[in-house]
């Protein structure tokens, strides 16, 4: 099967005087795994129909291979889509829901046997092939309407939130083998989610999208570890902010007033935003936890700091942490023997400089 990209250039979508999507650029290279992420109301849903063919930008063009699709109808496009709510024929077998495409399109009976018997055998589903989708769990449904899609030799696959309608065990299962059965296949595949842990598991790339607009396109650690603004920061994972003023500057180095806080002398790497107020942003996982009083490591910029929860976790206990008018929140790896520090315990918060954003207030 022939690996294709898929380009939207200047891509914009409105309903009524209601602006859905706005100037969207966006690249899906051949046979990539492409994450949609962001919240309900972002675009994604909107963005992954109008590939389809379901929906039609009001400006805009839409490229699959190059070639430029916007006015070829959903059939003509040769493009799968997998919803979300499955949409398989309660009546029919699954034998029969995954070959309908093919009915439908006259195959000879030769071919339709054969790949239906093949797509079927993909998705682990061969011995079902009698059976009612009411006789099957959701992670066998899931699998129909994927081999439903697949049968037909798409160019490009199209995952609605497809693993919304599972449990969490299911949902980690059936993203391993999507992502399995997308590497076996080389489809370039786009896959629209809410759940960040999906998009970072699953995606090679993925676009975070707020009413409309692109925010960042970049690989799962990029966005993770060097979110753009506080938008993205804030949805891909968590993110501690320290907002304040800057006091002073020069090329390797700021003084942040962070009002409740105190000042912050925080080293200066890469591009800063020219702005007067920033925010400090930084992961919980990298912020570290001393009893009051200590010497602590000289790597870090401490504050002092009161507990007032924690959640033990398992592998980890989150802390928050009051620092002057702020909360923080700490992730600290457990061990076997380690003490958790008490609810308003006095402790010191060590801040690791070199994993700070700063970013625009």
């Amino acid at each position: 099967m022939k690996k294709v990209s898929v380009e939207c250039r200047n891509i914009s979508l409105s309903y009524g005087k209601t602006e859905v999507l706005k100037d969207l650029n966006i690249v899906i290279e051949p046979g990539e795994f492409f994450a949609l992420l962001g919240p309900s109301g972002s675009g994604k849903s909107t963005l992954l129909r109008l590939i389809a063919g379901f929906n039609r930008q009001s400006q805009g063009t839409l490229l699959v291979d190059g070639k430029d699709v916007s006015s070829s109808p959903p059939w003509k496009r040769n493009i799968g889509m997998v919803f979300q709510s499955y949409a398989l024929w309660p009546h029919m077998t699954v034998w029969d829901n995954v070959a309908f495409g093919l009915v439908e399109r006259k195959l000879p009976r030769n071919e339709i046997r054969e790949r239906t018997e093949a797509a079927l055998a993909l998705v682990g589903l061969s011995q079902y092939a009698k059976r009612r989708p009411n006789e099957l769990s959701g992670g066998q449904q899931q699998r129909v309407a994927l081999a439903r899609t697949i049968v037909i030799e798409p160019q490009v696959l199209l995952l609605d939130e497809p693993l919304s309608n599972l449990d969490k065990k299911l949902r980690v299962q059936m993203r391993r083998e999507l992502l399995s059965l997308q590497r076996r296949l080389g489809i370039t595949t786009i896959f629209v989610t809410h759940d960040q842990e999906e998009a970072m598991t699953t995606a090679d790339r993925m676009a975070v999208l707020d009413h409309g607009v692109v925010q960042q396109i970049g690989s799962p650690n990029t966005l993770f570890d060097f979110p753009v603004n506080r938008f993205v920061a804030n949805f891909v994972g968590t993110m501690n902010v320290l907002e304040g003023a800057v006091k002073e500057r020069t090329s390797n180095s700021l003084v942040l007033a962070v009002e409740g806080v105190g000042d912050l002398q925080l080293p200066v790497a890469g591009e800063v935003p020219d702005t007067p107020r920033l925010a400090a942003s930084f992961r919980p996982h990298t912020v570290q936890i001393d009893m009051a009083g200590g010497n602590g490591d000289g790597r870090y910029v401490w504050l002092p700091g009161v507990v007032q929860a924690s959640e033990f976790q398992g592998e980890f206990t989150r802390y928050e942490v009051q620092v002057g008018d702020r909360q923080l929140t700490a992730d600290q790896s457990h061990l076997a023997g380690l003490s958790i520090f008490p609810i308003g315990a006095p402790v010191a918060v060590g801040l690791e400089p070199s994993q700070i954003r700063l970013l625009a207030a």
